[in-house]
């Protein structure tokens, strides 16, 4: 792992939002824990999302075929680019129209809609949340669309694990403000596996926010995009990292509560 020395403690905001309500002001369980909100990303932050699409890619080819499966991977990646992130069901509904006698597609939905995605969260990823729980706010801050997106984070356990703390946006980084209005905090930890998402946060946040890379999933891997925008805070090659990390180390100035253990402690 790799740590940015050039961190620095910010001012503290005063009051946070409940779980149940983002919109609902409230007074947290425990008064003394810092007010610092950690904000995870979810396809291939915490949860396998390549692992996910290559699942999906050899059903397609069985349910389908090879050629038609093509033809619905390039419809996906036309709506990818015109919309800004994935929608594998609005893919399906177009690679209807061109296939509409094909009963296969019933079961390619049923597929997308039933799949285990708790068996892709990345190991100890629902362990980073318990911990950094202790410390502060544990939110979800994603992309994607209104259907499979929240099926996603629910059907895996995220949504749970956060007490309904998500968010799902088109284009996250320019919905910051949003962000802080939701989940007012003195301190933000961003946690990505994208450093485009990374690097515009900390233009926006300055000595607010600990960027947190994370060296898992095709983009995170690809060297044009690393050489692309400059390094994070932190730079971890998994998830189950930060549980080596303490809270000083990703967000400097704020002193770890008594009591608060580390999951690989226990």
């Amino acid at each position: 792992m790799k740590v940015n020395d050039q961190l620095e403690p910010t001012a503290a905001v005063t009051r946070i939002r409940s779980s149940n309500n983002p919109m609902k002001p409230y007074t947290p369980r425990n008064s003394k824990r810092p007010n610092v909100a950690f904000l995870f990303d979810v396809d291939n932050t915490l949860l396998d999302n390549d692992r996910v699409i290559a699942d999906l890619s050899n059903y397609l080819k069985r349910e389908v075929g090879p050629k038609p499966a093509r033809c619905y991977w390039a419809i996906f990646e036309q709506l990818r680019s015109r919309l800004g992130y994935a929608d594998y069901l609005g893919a399906l509904q177009r690679f209807r129209s061109q296939y509409p006698h094909d009963v296969g597609l019933l079961a390619v939905s049923r597929f997308l809609i039933n799949y285990p995605f708790a068996n892709r969260l990345f190991p100890n990823s629902l362990d980073v949340i318990e911990q950094v729980s202790q410390w502060g706010t544990a939110v979800l801050l994603t992309d994607g669309d209104v259907v499979f997106q929240p099926r996603k984070v629910d059907r895996s356990g995220l949504d749970e694990a956060v007490e309904g703390r998500v968010l799902i946006y088109v284009h996250k980084e320019q919905e910051l403000t949003e962000v802080q209005s939701r989940y007012p905090a003195a301190h933000y930890v961003i946690v990505d596996d994208k450093l485009r998402i990374l690097a515009a946060v900390k233009r926006a946040w300055h000595r607010r926010v600990t960027t947190v890379f994370v060296r898992q999933g095709h983009y995170a891997l690809d060297s044009k995009t690393l050489a692309s925008y400059p390094p994070a805070d932190v730079t971890i090659e998994r998830i189950g990292d930060l549980l080596d990390f303490q809270l000083q180390e990703l967000a400097p100035g704020f002193a770890q509560r008594p009591g608060a253990t580390r999951r690989r402690d226990q």
